[in-house]
């Protein structure tokens, strides 16, 4: 069902509201349609005035760095929440690591590891911001999110600013339990005692690993489907025979079948296709069906069919999935 048009509170002190703002500008894959409306706010209480004025019917999507995100080409209807640098600052209080929630993964294992605090090097593999990352737990190299979270700021859908702790958020497998519309605004994670050089040295590692098997250079968004348990997913994809698949310009990568990429023009549509595509192939090869990890939001354009897409009829929805579980790459976005 189509939704009436937004007509969201207006810009304001603490507030930076654009309508019918460009996605793909900075979404990872470049491509898909734009946010009926863009904030920005400045601070949390900001963006808890802006979410009570907002009406309770208007759908309200988080958004990071879209690292790990298809925004369908017809656009996201409502309200999509992008944080500033204002709410990216990271700081060292007591051997715990405060992080807003615009902050990238690399500066929070950064600055544990300048504080020597050991057990954050994780992140360093996780390209997408703190928001993302708890609210779809994410994880790299043997450890998730919810191994070092002690709390996390949340501007709830109604407007109220509270703080969660690890076990309300209610952490399994790539997934917590933040209601659709919260907006994770900061985070606060535990590790242990290091030296600096030996946790700057596990970064280092990770890094270079991420460099050899990640297709890191390309338009992409990370680990497209999760790890089916007792499986990984590229050995499923590779076994089906699906490295170097394409579709339009969208192709999956030869380097790591995992990643989808977007070769130059391909639309969301054509990438999102391609990924049915694998997940057909592999349930046909193996009989395991593959789980989306990237979130996909938005609306399909109205000649698009879910034919377009690998599935039938058409799509007047907002997702397949619940309104919103952004971003973050788990790490193979992630």
């Amino acid at each position: 069902m189509s939704l009436p048009p937004l007509t969201p509170p207006a810009s304001g002190r603490g507030i930076k509201v654009e309508a019918g703002a460009s996605l793909a500008a900075f979404i990872w894959f470049r491509t898909g349609g734009p946010a009926e409306t863009l904030v920005r706010p400045d601070t949390a209480n900001a963006l808890a005035a802006y979410l009570r004025d907002l009406d309770p019917s208007t759908p309200v999507l988080p958004v990071g760095v879209g690292s790990n995100l298809i925004v369908r080409d017809g656009g996201v209807p409502g309200v999509v929440v992008r944080l500033p640098k204002a709410m990216a600052k990271v700081s060292v209080e007591d051997g715990r690591v405060r992080a807003g929630a615009g902050a990238m993964g690399i500066t929070v294992a950064s600055a544990a590891r300048d504080a020597g605090i050991a057990g954050l090097e994780f992140l360093r593999g996780i390209p997408g911001t703190v928001g993302g990352a708890v609210r779809m737990n994410a994880g790299a190299y043997g450890r998730d999110v919810s191994d070092i979270l002690v709390e996390a700021t949340v501007v709830t859908r109604e407007g109220l600013v509270e703080t969660w702790s690890a076990e309300k958020l209610g952490f399994t497998y790539r997934h917590s339990d933040l209601p659709a519309g919260a907006v994770v605004v900061e985070a606060v994670f535990s590790g242990t005692p290091g030296e600096p050089a030996v946790i700057g040295a596990e970064m280092d590692r990770i890094a270079a690993e991420r460099e050899a098997s990640q297709p890191l250079r390309s338009r992409t968004g990370g680990s497209t489907f999760k790890n089916p348990e007792g499986h990984k997913a590229w050995a499923l994809i590779d076994a089906a025979g699906c490295r170097g698949l394409t579709r339009g310009d969208a192709q999956v990568s030869e380097k790591h079948c995992n990643f989808l990429l977007n070769l130059g023009s391909a639309s969301s549509a054509e990438i999102e296709a391609l990924g049915e595509e694998v997940r057909d192939k592999v349930k046909a090869h193996s009989g395991v069906t593959l789980e989306w990890e990237i979130q996909r939001v938005g609306e399909y354009l109205p000649s698009r069919s879910r034919e377009r897409s690998g599935e039938g009829g058409l799509d007047t929805g907002i997702s397949h999935q619940p309104l919103p579980r952004p971003l973050s790459h788990a790490g193979g976005e992630q």
